[in-house]
């Protein structure tokens, strides 16, 4: 009734293939993703330091009106800066003072103050800091 044929076995790599092309995809989007969030996270980083500058820069410029006006001890006694304005919301300025007198001749005085800022912002793995240093006379 049937007609007599030879059954012979089906050899398919079909099967095979597909898993290793999920894997290797797979393997793909997950690489991806990680670098994804380290690339977010160097981006945050930025920002912050970013952000730390320039709250170094203004409590350097901050300490010079104070250290032209009064000298040293009243840029120690302002120190820390709180910044609640702005882009600087949370970050802040610690001041150092030095003055030394030495014999210039010209305008500007005999007195030479250093002023040394840190900026910082942030906390915990997004805390930066940034520290500038300026002379004045």
């Amino acid at each position: 009734m049937y007609p007599d044929r030879s059954i012979t076995p089906q050899y398919g790599a079909g099967l095979p293939i597909a898993l290793f092309v999920i894997t290797v995809l797979s393997l793909l989007v997950l690489g991806m993703s990680q670098l994804q969030q380290g690339t977010g996270q160097a981006l945050s980083l930025q920002v912050q330091s970013q952000r730390a500058f320039f709250a170094a820069e203004s409590g350097a410029q901050a300490a010079v009106r104070k250290a032209l006006d009064s000298g040293c001890p009243a840029v120690l006694s302002a120190s820390p800066l709180n910044f609640s304005a702005g882009g600087l919301a949370g970050c802040s300025a610690s001041l150092g003072c030095e003055s030394v007198d030495g014999q210039i001749s010209g305008p500007g005085g005999d007195t030479i103050y250093t002023i040394f800022s840190t900026g910082s912002c942030g906390t915990g793995p997004d805390e930066a800091e940034r520290d500038i240093e300026v002379r004045v006379r």
